[in-house]
């Protein structure tokens, strides 16, 4: 018997590159296989066209995610990546552009209302500027941030530091105050680690032991007879606190809970007044 199911099987990654690559036409820039997903690298300026043809004419109805990526050594150092689903192919693409510091992106507001968010948070992290965006604001960062945490030029040390002032009622920059004494720095690149050699690491690159030391017989222990002899006797055999020990120890006192001839309390005068009080009464 056969099962029918509603939801379509995952869509094979042979021929979509060509089929797509040729609906974008002067538009795309490169199409590449990579990982069994397929990337789609277009035309900055082309942008909004080729995600309303693809989300259009292709059915990829949903925009999923909105990542930036960033690589300083580049004419255009920013990438910023599109993720897009077909809920009736079951099938996944990636859609990038390339962007500097300067050069704004169309927006894809226009296309679907969730990319306000997406595209904040890249704005906040990396600092690309999507041009048509209305709301355009950090989402991340505190309030007055400075700079973008996700680009790689930015410094993971400083000298300000930042915290909410409960008498300013605001965030405020202050100099860096470190408590620590002892703290040393070099201020140099974080990027490029450090030239010295660290405390503990001075064993990393320690030899090991030619011949380690083995105990395969009893002699290399110590272990045997005559060991086990000199072990029954006592550690402190001789030491003046064990001679005469037991003959000068002082003998414990008698117990004193039971005393036979004190005659018993008469009445019932447990936890009164008159077991308490004197016989004349009060004063």
């Amino acid at each position: 018997m056969a099962v029918l199911h509603s939801a379509p099987k995952f869509t094979l990654i042979d021929g979509l590159k060509d089929t797509l690559s040729g609906a974008l036409g002067d538009m795309l820039v490169e199409a590449k296989e990579e990982h069994g997903e397929l990337l789609l690298t277009v035309q900055r300026e082309s942008l909004e066209d080729a995600l309303r043809l693809l989300r259009d004419e292709h059915s990829y109805q949903q925009l999923m995610e909105i990542a930036g990526a960033d690589y300083p050594s580049r004419p255009e150092r920013f990438e910023v990546v599109y993720m897009l689903l077909s809920l009736t192919k079951n099938s996944r693409i990636m859609v990038k552009v390339t962007a500097s510091e300067t050069t704004p992106v169309p927006t894809a507001t226009t296309l679907w209302p969730n990319a306000g968010w997406l595209e904040r948070e890249v704005f906040d992290m990396y600092g690309v500027v999507f041009a048509g965006n209305m709301d355009l604001r950090r989402i991340l960062t505190d309030y007055g941030f400075e700079g973008h945490p996700f680009r790689k030029d930015f410094p993971l040390t400083g000298y300000v530091e930042l915290r909410y002032s409960e008498e300013e009622k605001r965030v405020v920059y202050e100099p860096v105050e470190l408590a620590q004494d002892l703290r040393t720095f070099d201020f140099m690149s974080p990027w490029e680690g450090a030239d010295y050699v660290l405390p503990g690491d001075e064993k990393a690159h320690t030899p090991p032991v030619d011949e380690p030391k083995t105990t395969d017989k009893p002699s290399d222990t110590g272990a045997g007879a005559k060991t086990d002899k000199e072990a029954e006797d006592k550690v402190s055999k001789g030491a003046p606190a064990e001679e005469g020990a037991e003959e000068d120890r002082t003998p414990a006192p008698e117990p004193t809970e039971d005393r036979k001839d004190r005659p018993k309390r008469k009445g019932k005068t447990k936890d009164t007044a008159a077991s308490t009080e004197p016989k004349g009464g009060k004063k």
